[in-house]
């Protein structure tokens, strides 16, 4: 690893920010405190919300940790075709019986109060999705010692993230579960999405910067691989998510290994942006019909996927997961560190002896 990312976590090991829950205080400090690097989920948390957690977590661990925020978005999308996508999902808020959200709740989620409160006490780590800050807040930011991270999803993108003063780039790879982080949502590309092996490669080929590596990694042998591909770190979601210190929810914990579920897929259904689910009955309803508008779409889905939590209906939940979703381990989140730092040092050492150790 880079010098300030080993200055971060002990092992090459970050654990996602997971907006929705999943991302908790308790998750993130067991993840750090066993030598990775634990994050919280700022997005969909208000500027207060976010600092209690901040709060919380610190006082669980005094170990580095890191927070994602979500960059706010352009308005570009079709108000037209969100009110056609508001019709159809008519019946779902029949069923559930409850109330469509309002798309124009808002587009920020209240990124300036919350940037507001990382520069007035500042934490580890920050990372961005869904595009990359000015230079201006990336150099106020490293002056409150604060080491920044910009998802990327094309080698264009880590180009900017370089450009506008970025410490590191976190690389997705099509296979990550969650929102594709793109820093423009063209719904052209949908299809075009790069398998993180040769997304990682083409990146480190056109930047300088260090690269955390992030999509459907689930074993200490695919971390080995993102390794030797030119990463300096892995990031794990997935993996995660079914830690008992999670706060994702028992039912979509539970989704993860049920063979109801047999694969994912991207899909605009819950939030008008490409994300990776498992596939289940409103994905394959909506999703060919939801326009490309976030948050709008956000908004609208808000309450169904709420009501389908409260009556314990997975069929209607965003039930966000990687590629390698069937490998999930239900293990405490510190001892699935050790375990993937064992199976990394147990793949290195099969394929250069002598290198194994990463501790």
């Amino acid at each position: 690893m880079s010098s300030a990312l080993t200055d971060l976590c002990r092992y090459p090991i970050v654990q996602a920010p997971m907006a929705g829950g999943a991302s908790c205080p308790q998750l993130a400090a067991a993840v750090s405190e066993a030598g990775g690097l634990g994050f919280l989920a700022a997005g969909y948390k208000t500027a207060d919300g976010m600092y209690e957690e901040v709060k919380q977590l610190r006082g669980l661990t005094a170990r580095p940790f890191g927070i994602n925020l979500f960059m706010p978005q352009p308005r570009y999308a079709d108000h037209a075709a969100v009110e056609v996508y508001r019709n159809q999902l008519a019946g779902e808020a029949t069923w559930y019986e409850t109330p469509l959200g309002d798309p124009d709740a808002g587009r920020d989620d209240g990124y300036e109060a919350k940037l507001a409160i990382l520069l007035d006490d500042p934490v580890p780590v920050v990372s961005f999705t869904f595009g990359c800050p000015t230079r201006t807040t990336l150099d106020a930011l490293a002056q409150a010692g604060t080491y920044t991270v910009v998802t990327v999803t094309t080698p264009e993108e880590a180009q900017t993230a370089q450009w506008s003063g970025a410490d590191a780039v976190c690389v997705q790879g099509v296979e990550a579960g969650g929102h594709q982080g793109t820093h423009r949502d063209d719904p052209a590309t949908d299809a075009a999405g790069i398998g993180l092996l040769s997304l990682v490669t083409q990146v480190r080929e056109a930047v300088q910067l260090p690269v955390i590596a992030a999509g459907g990694l689930m074993r200490g042998g695919q971390i080995a691989g993102v390794l030797a591909a030119g990463a300096d770190a892995a990031q794990l979601g997935t993996a995660f998510l079914v830690c008992p210190e999670s706060g994702a929810h028992a039912l979509h914990k539970q989704a993860m290994t049920n063979p109801l579920f047999v694969r994912t897929e991207l899909t605009r259904a819950f939030s008008g942006r490409p994300a990776r689910g498992l596939v289940n009955r409103f994905m394959r309803e909506h999703g060919p019909y939801a326009p490309p508008a976030y948050p709008e779409v956000h908004h609208l889905t808000s309450g169904l996927r709420k009501a389908a939590v409260k009556v314990g209906d997975p069929q209607g939940m965003a039930l966000w997961a990687g590629q390698g979703h069937r490998m999930a381990r239900e293990l405490p989140a510190g001892q699935l560190v050790e375990v993937l730092k064992g199976e990394l040092e147990a793949t290195r050492a099969s394929l250069m002896p002598g290198l194994g150790n990463v501790s």
